[in-house]
């Protein structure tokens, strides 16, 4: 089974679009949710075993739904790179980014990823990036540095966490290539099944590497709200919400579909203003007005193109 390789066109919202606010709803609370699986796990075991459940219920899915396993014998090693670059070595950079630097930097460094995977997109002739979508583009990212300085977690350098930094941002170009050169994949395979390869093969290093860290786990420990999440994390935050973005990015292109990364941030401020009571201060308004604008002015720039 080939992938359907058509983008949609019109100013309106397509079914995709509203896959991806879904999928940005279920990162932006994973987020929330990773927290508190990580109070009773470590962080190499809790991505061990929740990459391990993402594999086996993507494989059941896959086999229910297409019931083919096969690839390509000249796609394998495209396939395995991506594999290590989207899910072992982002994955290792994300888990030990997170802890050595500030929210406010992990934020802004993770708004860049529209501007790698865009960049990478022209460089390697992957996908022409129209000049509205770089507009779009540089639009969300001052979104983002809005909605992040209104909340006063500036970007701040120090000893303690440049190494974080740079752990974050190896992980958002680690995502960003993920996404690029997973493109020409998908004229041939489906987002489920390239999904399910990358994440099942990305898997087994990240496994390997985890083992000393699984066995000085305390499974006792283990709460049934870490278990909970845990699951929540494995099964919609990785398997559903890796083939909604492969979806996005076969239907409408990496550029536009990245612009959604950054919906992540704007969504998690509003629950936080809703569930939490915390204030949202004007540059925060302003600044997801920025980010919504920003997938408007990409979706009439598809439309102009087709």
């Amino acid at each position: 089974m080939t992938a359907d390789n058509s983008q949609t066109s019109g100013t309106k919202f397509s079914v995709v679009d509203l896959m991806l606010i879904g999928m940005s709803f279920v990162w932006g609370i994973n987020f929330s949710v990773v927290k508190i699986a990580l109070t009773d796990l470590s962080p190499l075991s809790f991505n061990a075993i929740r990459f391990s459940i993402a594999s086996i219920f993507l494989l059941a899915l896959l086999w229910v739904r297409e019931r083919n396993l096969s690839i390509r014998r000249e796609d394998i090693s495209r396939i395995v790179l991506l594999a290590l670059i989207g899910n072992t070595a982002y994955q290792l950079f994300f888990i030990n980014g997170i802890y050595r630097t500030t929210a406010g930097n992990s934020s802004l460094l993770y708004a860049t990823m529209p501007i790698f995977v865009a960049t990478l997109s022209s460089i390697l002739a992957v996908e022409k990036v129209e000049q509205k979508i770089w507009g779009s583009v540089t639009l969300s990212f001052i979104g983002i540095i809005l909605i992040v300085g209104g909340k006063g977690k500036t970007l701040s350098i120090t000893d303690q966490s440049w190494v974080g930094d740079l752990l974050i941002l190896a992980g958002t170009i680690c995502w960003a290539t993920y996404t690029v050169l997973s493109k020409p994949l998908l004229k041939r395979y489906t987002p489920i099944k390239l999904t399910t390869l990358t994440v099942a093969i990305g898997t087994l290093p990240l496994f390997l590497i985890s083992i000393p860290a699984l066995n000085m786990q305390n499974w006792d420990s283990v709460s049934t709200q870490g278990w909970l999440s845990l699951t929540y994390s494995s099964c919609l935050a990785i398997a559903i919400g890796y083939v909604i973005w492969y979806t996005g990015v076969t239907r409408i292109g990496s550029a536009r579909t990245a612009l959604y990364e950054n919906l992540i941030t704007v969504i998690a401020v509003a629950v936080a203003w809703v569930a939490l009571s915390e204030s949202m201060t004007l540059p925060q308004i302003i600044g997801a007005t920025f980010v919504f604008v920003s997938l408007y002015l990409a979706r009439r720039a598809q439309r102009t193109k087709h």
